[in-house]
C-alpha cells in the first residue's frame, strides 16, 4: 500500500472516531456486564477498580461465592481505600447447603444495596452475583431495582457466568469472555498471583 493511500485512509478513520467522539455528551455512570465461559471476568473487573482508584476514584466490592483464600487483588486494592464484602462461604457446590447460600447471600446483598446507594462510591464492583441470581439466592428484581436507583454518577460492573437477560439489557456495556484454550485444561494447577 503506498503511503499517499494509507494516510487517506487513517485521516477517514480519524474523522469517523473524532465524530463519535463528538456526538457522545451523555456524562453517567454506566453498568457493565463481564460475562460468558471464559476466564477474565473479575480480573477484568478488578482491573477497571485499580484504573479508578489511580485516578482518585472511590471503589467498593462485593464477591458473592468466593471463599477465604488469598486474593491478590483484593491486597492491593484495599491499601487505596476499597471496601471488600465477601460472601466468604466458597463455591456453592463445597457448602452443598441451599439455606446457609441464601442466608449468605442475603447478608451479603446487605452490603451490596448500601454501597449501590452511596453517592461518595464512583465504582462498585459486584462480583459473580448472576450466580445469586440464577440459583435464586437473590431475586432479580431486588438487583435491578438497586442498579435503577444507584446515584446517577455511580458505574458499577456485574460479574459472572449465564448473565439474567434482563441485566444484560439493562447494562450499558456487555462483555463475553469466551474460553478458547485454558491451562488448567492440560492439567496446570492455577497459579497464585496469575489465576487468583
Amino acid at each position: 500500500m503506498n503511503e499517499d493511500r494509507h494516510q487517506q485512509r487513517q485521516q477517514r478513520l480519524k474523522e469517523q472516531v473524532d465524530a463519535r467522539i463528538a456526538s457522545a455528551t451523555d456524562v453517567r455512570g454506566i453498568v457493565m456486564v463481564f460475562t460468558g465461559n471464559g476466564k477474565g471476568k473479575t480480573t477484568a473487573a478488578f482491573g477497571t477498580a485499580l484504573r479508578a482508584c489511580g485516578h482518585g476514584k472511590r471503589v467498593g466490592a462485593i464477591q458473592f461465592i468466593k471463599g477465604e483464600w488469598p486474593n491478590g487483588e483484593r491486597n492491593i486494592l484495599e491499601q487505596h481505600g476499597v471496601e471488600f464484602q465477601v460472601m466468604s462461604t466458597g463455591f456453592t457446590w463445597e457448602t452443598q447447603n441451599r439455606q446457609a447460600d441464601t442466608d449468605a447471600c442475603l447478608e451479603v446483598w446487605q452490603h451490596a444495596k448500601r454501597m449501590l446507594a452511596d453517592s461518595s462510591l464512583d465504582l462498585v464492583i459486584l462480583d459473580e452475583i448472576t450466580y445469586m441470581v440464577s440459583m435464586d439466592y437473590l431475586p432479580l428484581e431486588a438487583l435491578l431495582t438497586a442498579l435503577r436507583q444507584r446515584p446517577s454518577q455511580q458505574s458499577v460492573i456485574i460479574t459472572g457466568r449465564g448473565c439474567h437477560r434482563s441485566i444484560t439489557e439493562l447494562a450499558d456495556t456487555v462483555t463475553e469472555m469466551r474460553p478458547v484454550k485454558h491451562a488448567f485444561d492440560t492439567g496446570i494447577q492455577a497459579q497464585q498471583g496469575i489465576d487468583w
